[in-house]
């Protein structure tokens, strides 16, 4: 388990300040993760990467000459933010153009894609291309949906090495996709992984049994076998891979046997010294063989295999030399150092000043945010709890951070004279920006399309509160492209968004419509436990989920139920005043 830790939902922020603390010859810390300490050459691409935090050395481990030039580290397993993609981008950029590249989770695509388009408007050239190495996780016609996991490493370093030999930025894109095309990666699991704070892992696999097709961020796989013996583990993974051999393969082969946190180096050893020879006993050519740690999962018992397949292109740019602070490869020689600070100045926050009548309503919205922030405090571990069954455990640690994001930002606006709009807004950057993955960029998408109805000034009709709580909704379904019964959030979002619109069109008070709705809210999370998930990271628990509601549908309701009776509360006061 994950023993030392001051407050988990600290964890990464205090993660990310001792690894540049540790590392300062090779990165430096701006908002949003790391950059090189070294010195690019102006004109040259800058490979981004970044996920959650939880697997190092990925992400920020992997910044350095010849690698990535910066890292948008997350919280813990759970996407970065739009906001600290954007950051990161913006301090790596040398003038050619910046490549994003990162495993295929939801909350990832979300918010790298968002970043890609900001940049684009600014003029910032920029392209992506996703990891979809694990094979367990779609079939081969499905490629497109699965996930990255150990693989990163090679389509990584095939897009650092392009870029450090001055290739433009569409054939660094092109390079990447060819690595990614000729990368296929395959894991198994002895035990699951624990969260800082949490008392139980996310999964448990059974005393003597592995869990096969594992995900990193706590997915208990497809499967469970019994133990096997280390040759058997290895027959078992070469036999995966190389029942999917990349079109064009010359039998030229990298294969990287990936430690995720805790099964030991001596272990991966004898398993790897077995897999070596059924690789060569398959005709196959082994090229710079690598075991260690390089996409871990916190604690996980468990390894996975990667092969990467070489053509002559690959092979050469594989010989670039790499300096990281936790992966080395050849020399790369004397760089200078920037001399630049770690955190880059913050932009100034310029608000707008609110009439009397909306300063007044801004008061209420700090409330709203100060009772959603004891809402999910009251219920971080169940959320948690249920996300590890269907989903990836992280949900109650990011919906913490990221609602005491946005009363902070909240409050911090309305002492400053915002109008309700303004203080909902900054809320809404707060949330996304701190909370990270998918549920921080949809509840920011929510919370700004609720700020937008309220305005600055005035008190809005309760017909355009209901009319903001709709955009909402369509810009989560607009954003994350999920329907009724994939079983997400938008289970819950849309019954309490159409049920608003109608109790309020039939002549209700808005806070009879609030209640009406929340409740229909409820029974909608509530029957998402019967579905079987078809998006997000749950969509390959499969059955494994069903019998256990959507974590974010829960939270959605929880937090709509508990503003309905803050409402009520405060409309009795004021009629006892």
């Amino acid at each position: 388990m994950t023993r030392l830790w001051n407050t988990p939902a600290e964890f990464a922020d205090e993660m990310v300040d001792g690894f540049v603390a540790a590392h300062p010859r090779y990165v430096r810390k701006i908002s949003g993760g790391v950059v090189r300490r070294a010195v690019s050459p102006e004109g040259q691409v800058a490979l981004v990467v970044g996920g959650g935090s939880g697997h190092y050395p990925a992400f920020g481990g992997l910044v350095g000459p010849g690698l990535a030039h910066g890292a948008a580290m997350g919280n813990l397993f759970a996407s970065p933010s739009t906001q600290q993609v954007l950051s990161v981008a913006r301090a790596a950029d040398n003038g050619g153009g910046v490549f994003l590249s990162y495993g295929n989770y939801a909350g990832d695509v979300l918010n790298f894609d968002a970043a890609q388009e900001r940049l684009r408007a600014e003029g910032i050239a920029c392209e992506t291309v996703t990891v979809t190495d694990d094979v367990a996780s779609a079939p081969l016609a499905e490629r497109h949906k699965r996930r990255g996991i150990a693989g990163d490493l090679t389509v990584f370093r095939a897009a650092g090495a392009a870029s450090a030999a001055g290739y433009p930025l569409a054939e660094v894109a092109r390079v990447a996709r060819l690595a990614n095309d000729r990368t296929r990666s395959f894991g198994v699991a002895f035990t699951g992984c624990t969260l800082p704070g949490a008392p139980e892992p996310l999964f448990t696999v059974p005393e003597g049994k592995m869990a096969v097709g594992l995900g990193i961020h706590g997915e208990p796989g497809i499967d469970v076998v019994d133990i096997p013996s280390a040759d058997e583990l290895a027959a078992l993974l070469v036999e995966r891979l190389l029942a999917e051999v990349p079109d064009g393969a010359d039998g030229r082969v990298i294969p990287i046997l990936n430690g995720l946190g805790s099964v030991k180096y001596e272990e991966m050893f004898v398993v790897y010294g077995r897999i070596s020879a059924l690789l060569e006993a398959a005709g196959l050519t082994v090229i710079d063989a690598h075991v260690g740690e390089y996409c871990t999962s916190f604690d996980m018992a468990g390894l996975s295999l990667t092969l990467y397949w070489l053509d002559d292109e690959l092979a050469d740019l594989w010989e670039t030399p790499v300096d990281t602070p936790a992966y080395r490869r050849g020399s790369v020689g004397a760089v200078e150092l920037s001399d630049a600070p770690d955190e880059a100045p913050v932009a100034e926050v310029v608000l707008t000043p609110g009439d009397a009548e909306s300063v007044a309503l801004a008061e209420t919205v700090v409330a709203v945010l100060e009772t959603i922030v004891a809402t999910i405090d009251q219920n971080v571990d169940e959320l948690g709890r249920i996300d590890a069954i269907a989903g990836d455990g992280d949900h109650g640690i990011g919906m913490q951070r990221g609602s005491h994001a946005a009363l902070a930002a909240g409050r911090a606006a309305a002492q400053a004279g915002a109008g309700a709009g303004t203080v909902l807004a900054q809320a809404a950057d707060g949330w996304s920006d701190k909370a990270g993955g998918t549920s921080g960029a949809l509840w920011g998408v929510i919370l700004t399309a609720i700020a937008g109805s309220l305005g600055d000034t005035g008190r809005p009709e309760a017909a355009a509160v209901a009319a903001g709580v709709a955009a909402g909704a369509k810009g989560v379904t607009d954003y994350g492209k999920a329907e009724i019964g994939d079983k997400t959030l938008v289970d819950a979002l849309l019954p309490l968004t159409e049920t608003l619109t109608a109790r309020i069109a039939a002549g209700d008070d808005f806070l009879d419509a609030w209640q009406v709705a929340a409740a229909s809210a409820t029974t909608a999370a509530e029957a998402t436990a019967d579905l079987l998930p078809r998006m997000g990271r749950a969509r390959t628990h499969g059955m494994n989920s069903v019998g256990t509601p959507d974590p974010g549908a829960i939270s959605l309701a929880l937090i709509a139920t508990s503003v309905g009776a803050l409402l009520a509360d405060r409309i009795e006061r004021k009629a006892h005043a």
